[in-house]
């Protein structure tokens, strides 16, 4: 793996080319027990697919159009989503025990943290109500722009977001993205604005300060499997 640094205690890791999905789900899901038993460090990870549908724990099968490449079924919260070339993934494996137990509060960061991102990009960014993810207007009509879809086990924090750079977006027909067939998707590319994914990642880790400080919300967490708004699954 390449571009290994960290931020507040937290390793960042930059892997360069695509990694297969399977190999990071894999990964991921090694690194979130090893986070739990004490045995290694909270892990922010951003990476590229190679192109790959991924159905998550609220897919309905009516939102796979067209099965053009492979198909996962993922353990994360939300519905179908596209992952490929071009797009930047950031996984999170991050520990809710030691950050505040609340799934509710770490979403709602999380889509601070890309919204924060996306206007260091020059892209005003913004949630909507009702509807999962990260929004623009491109043009007018409002399009998604980042996906968010997680898991919590154990208070520890899996998948995390995927955000559209320069993707080929026809790829996004396969799927009703998100299940949500009325609103379009959008990307840095089809804005106008700067494509380097070196770019983007910059605007991330200046950002990611704020996304920590903001996890310690005090409410009362869910108990047992609970499906929240924002795409997110807790066990």
């Amino acid at each position: 793996m390449a571009g290994m640094t960290d931020i507040d205690g937290i390793e960042w890791r930059v892997s360069p080319g695509l990694t297969p999905y399977d190999e990071a789900l894999a990964a991921m899901e090694a690194r979130a027990a090893a986070v739990l038993a004490g045995e290694a460090r909270e892990l922010i990870w951003l990476l590229e697919h190679p192109p790959i549908y991924t159905a998550g724990t609220s897919a309905q099968a009516g939102d796979l159009i067209d099965p053009r490449f492979p198909v996962v079924s993922t353990g994360r919260g939300g519905k179908y989503t596209y992952h490929g070339p071009g797009q930047r993934i950031v996984y999170l494996v991050l520990d809710l025990n030691a950050r505040g137990r609340d799934v509710r509060c770490f979403v709602h960061g999380v889509e601070g943290w890309v919204i924060a991102a996306l206007d260091r990009m020059g892209v005003a960014a913004f949630r909507a109500e009702g509807r999962v993810g990260i929004w623009t207007r491109d043009g007018g009509p409002e399009a998604k722009i980042g996906a968010i879809g997680v898991r919590v086990r154990r208070w520890i924090t899996m998948h995390g977001l995927a955000v559209n750079v320069a993707p080929d977006l026809t790829h996004f027909g396969g799927i009703v993205p998100c299940g949500l067939p009325d609103y379009p998707v959008t990307s840095l590319a089809a804005l106008g604005r700067d494509t380097r994914l070196a770019t983007f990642d910059a605007a991330l880790a200046e950002s990611a300060p704020a996304l920590l400080s903001s996890l310690s919300c005090p409410s009362e967490p869910p108990r047992g499997k609970t499906r929240l708004e924002g795409g997110a699954l807790c066990d």
